[in-house]
């Protein structure tokens, strides 16, 4: 029990009820979601993180203790700490640290990011993704994929989040590539082409070019509009209701068209989820 490194977590730890109240969270569960020892179990734990306590520990399990004062006093003096400022703040400091390291030491960080064990620290390593200047559209895609269809919700969120500023300057390519995605057998990845296209998103900026014309995704929308995955259907349908703001009667149309073609249970689902926010 000493070394952390070989940490027994109990049955009781593994098969909790997550908490719904961060006050409700087990001592032993945070400190072992800190250490990067145990995933979060839903959303309540997942923004409990302190994501800074994370990547001191993080950073001295991978051998980088003599470059982590900087990079942490840093991150501790930024104004602005939620989650989704924290995060990125993290991916440009590993994407600053690799730039000091040879490519054989870059590749044994970020492998050790993508592959591990904390769902936060895989969030970080998606981030570094979408962060990677050097990399086209279609790389950051063809990288991002394994964190799209992660076990993990909060990985799998952070993915699309990751690439939605590059998705947003090169829409055109990116619905060209992503057209395979919503033909997918992988239901993560279906889900990802409509999620990270999203006119207005959640906890991302707006894509002002999606907000004006949405027609120009229609393709990949149709193709996912009878769904079986309740997942897909749920993007799909919340896609049109952030179209519906600012296209109330292109959004009435393409509905209308869908259940003239598609009269099934799951069209009539999206269809009532898409035109949840339209007056009569």
């Amino acid at each position: 029990m000493n070394n952390e490194n070989t940490i027994v977590i109990s049955d009781s730890v593994l098969q909790r009820k997550a908490a719904r109240k961060l006050s409700d969270i087990p001592i032993e569960v945070v400190e072992l979601i800190q250490k990067g020892k145990l995933e979060s179990a839903n959303l309540t734990e997942w923004l409990a993180v302190d994501h800074i306590v994370l990547l001191q520990n993080v950073l001295n399990e991978l051998g980088l203790k003599p470059e982590s004062d900087p990079i942490l006093d840093r991150l501790n003096h930024l104004n602005e700490k939620k989650i989704m400022k924290i995060i990125p703040a993290i991916a440009r400091e590993w994407i600053s640290l690799f730039a000091q390291k040879s490519e054989n030491e870059q590749s044994r960080i970020y492998d050790a990011l993508a592959a591990h064990l904390s769902d936060s620290v895989r969030c970080w390593a998606a981030y570094i993704i979408g962060m990677d200047d050097r990399l086209s559209i279609e790389e950051k895609l063809r990288f991002i994929r394994p964190f799209a269809a992660d076990h993990h919700f909060g990985v799998r969120e952070i993915a699309w989040m990751a690439l939605r500023e590059s998705i947003s300057k090169v829409l055109e390519t990116t619905f060209g590539l992503l057209n395979d995605w919503v033909h997918d057998k992988d239901v993560n990845i279906r889900r990802f082409a409509i999620e990270s296209t999203r006119p207005r998103g959640v906890w991302a900026k707006h894509i002002t070019e999606l907000k004006e014309n949405p027609a120009m995704a229609l393709f990949l929308l149709e193709a996912v509009k009878s769904d079986e995955a309740k997942y897909v259907q749920d993007s799909v349908g919340n896609w049109m209701n952030d179209a519906s703001k600012t296209n109330p009667e292109w959004v009435r149309a393409i509905c209308d068209d869908w259940l003239e073609k598609s009269n099934t249970k799951e069209t009539k689902r999206i269809v009532t989820k898409a035109k949840r926010s339209l007056t009569i």
